[in-house]
């Protein structure tokens, strides 16, 4: 047995986060799938390891870690070469501002986005039984408003529209950072920084959404190019989607690019 588990759901944003990070640091785990579909992170046995109910968890020699941030930054810690976070005091700050961009906005932004292009699909076509109950298993009543809200209205839920405000003041950051610094966030390597990232651009990219956003920030189409070409990224990340999740991202992602852009063209304009 591996003295790492990854408790895993692959087209998670977060538990990609964690794989590149394990893969940047040439790192082996044992992958255990937890279908949030199925409402597996609700099990008791996994609410022992990670008592908010969500993934990823990572177990290293029977400890468990949660938070994904928090992961990525155990492993570095533990686990130090290749090193992902800066020594400097000030540069490993500036590395966590974007560590926030993601927790304080782009975590919930890929939430709702992704939801009102696909999953909100597929929770249509559920037994009312079925999505009854996975409402009720959201446990945080805060989160349950969102869900409700995506679900009911879509693109032209309040919260589809902070997604939109919140990709669009990370993504006028990282120009002005990739301006100042570049190719990476923090200058000539790949940190933490740009790991927190990527999941949430490849998100929007998979959608057909992402250039909405960065059609005018040539600086972060260039990162973007950069970080989908960089191996630990395909390996912990693209590799591992299957092509039914490509195929559901690319169907449904254009169904309301135009409404994204609208909402999006309003708030520049505001």
């Amino acid at each position: 047995m591996s003295d790492l588990i990854l408790y895993d759901f692959g087209n998670s944003v977060c538990c990609q986060k964690v794989r590149i990070t394990l893969v940047a640091k040439g790192l082996e785990w044992e992958a255990r799938k937890v279908d949030l579909f199925k409402t597996e992170q609700y099990d008791p046995a996994y609410l022992k390891l990670n008592p908010k109910g969500v993934v990823p968890t990572l177990v290293h020699n029977g400890t468990p870690i949660i938070e994904s941030t928090l992961i990525c930054e155990y492993i570095d810690e533990t686990f130090p070469d290749p090193p992902l976070m800066p020594n400097d005091p000030a540069e490993r700050t500036r590395m966590r501002i974007w560590s926030k961009f993601v927790d304080e906005g782009l975590f919930e932004g890929a939430t709702e986005l992704s939801f009102s292009a696909m999953f909100r699909e597929r929770m249509r076509a559920m037994p009312e039984e079925l999505r009854e109950k996975r409402f009720r298993n959201v446990g945080d009543p805060r989160r349950r408003d969102r869900f409700m809200s995506t679900y009911e209205h879509g693109v032209q839920s309040p919260f589809v529209l902070y997604a939109i405000a919140a990709y669009e003041r990370a993504f006028k950051h990282l120009e002005a950072a990739l301006t100042e610094r570049g190719p990476w966030i923090l200058g000539d390597q790949p940190t933490l920084a740009d790991i927190n990232l990527m999941p949430f651009a490849a998100r929007l990219d998979y959608l057909g959404l992402l250039d909405v956003w960065t059609g005018s920030r040539p600086r972060v189409r260039d990162w973007w190019a950069l970080a989908s070409a960089w191996p630990s990224f395909r390996r912990g990340l693209r590799d591992l989607i299957s092509e039914a999740e490509f195929a559901e991202m690319r169907t449904h992602g254009p169904k309301i690019r135009d409404q994204v852009a609208a909402r999006l063209a309003t708030l520049r304009a505001a």
